[in-house]
């Protein structure tokens, strides 16, 4: 009997930590506790983001550094991550001394709500829904169209992901829009002739409608995109004999837009440059 109640007491011990939510010095009081995230789902972090060695990763809350030190070791990026905890940059630093990577990372002991991030190609969290919801205007504002943020386990609410991964847990990516809402005029030059365009662009996060105004005419924006800066569409453009598609395609710079509208598709297809400039942002 003594023996089986060892047993069931070992059983017990083995699954309370099996279970927990959290380690034991996870109880430390900061605002995140310190989980480490799989080899697995590290892996599919940065795969998702696309990781490389031109890349400058920033990991918010970055623990023992794993995500960061695999981002080195096996994508050949740099990068600084940043916790409060003194223990785990302490052993981040180890970490990446043992992985050879100790020239293409640090790890800084701040608080990642003050940290200068606008610096970051890539940016990896693991940090919990409150923590992700009160740093995401800083994410907007403070990093460059483009950069790439990716999530495990917790999404930013209605900034819906540009994609969605499951490896063992929910891996998500955002890329950072670039701001296009409001009016823009452009001047086109079309084989029927000069031509003014006023276009008036909604945005919510990366997602985008709109409408043109040319002509006295009023015509909807088809298959509206925003990627980082690189943003598309389509208007049918009917000042000739036979309705045209209009294939704009740009790239965002502040308060400008330039790129190239493709005309007529096949032996047909014609391209013509294009800039918009922004009259007037979106109240």
């Amino acid at each position: 009997m003594a023996r089986f109640s060892s047993l069931w007491s070992a059983c017990v011990w083995v699954a309370a930590c099996w279970f927990a939510p959290f380690p034991a010095h996870a109880q430390s009081g900061y605002d995140v506790p310190f989980v480490p995230t799989p080899p697995v789902v590290v892996e599919e972090m940065l795969r998702l983001a696309n990781v490389g060695p031109a890349d400058f990763v920033i990991d918010l809350g970055s623990g023992d550094g794993r995500i960061l030190i695999a981002a080195a070791e096996k994508f050949g990026a740099r990068g600084i991550g940043v916790d409060l905890d003194p223990d785990r940059i302490e052993e981040s630093v180890y970490g990446a001394q043992l992985a050879g990577v100790s020239d293409r990372i640090a790890f800084q002991r701040q608080d990642l709500f003050k940290f200068d991030i606008s610096r970051a190609s890539v940016v990896t969290m693991y940090l919990l829904p409150s923590v992700n919801i009160k740093l995401r205007p800083r994410l907007l504002k403070e990093l460059k169209p483009g950069t790439r943020i990716v999530s495990h386990d917790f999404d930013l609410e209605d900034w819906r992901p540009d994609q969605k991964s499951t490896v063992r847990k929910n891996v998500f990516l955002w890329i950072v829009p670039a701001r296009v809402d409001g009016r823009w005029r452009a001047s086109i030059a079309l084989p029927a002739g000069e031509r003014g365009y006023e276009i008036e662009i909604r945005q919510k996060f990366q997602e985008i409608d709109g409408l043109v105004r040319y002509d006295k005419k009023i015509a909807s924006l088809w298959n509206a995109r925003l990627s980082g800066d690189h943003i598309s569409f389509v208007v049918v453009d009917d000042s000739g004999p036979v309705e045209t598609n209009l294939y704009f395609d740009g790239r965002v710079a502040g308060d400008a837009i330039e790129g190239v509208i493709r005309r007529g598709v096949g032996s047909d297809q014609r391209q013509i440059k294009w800039r918009a400039n922004r009259i007037a942002s979106a109240s």
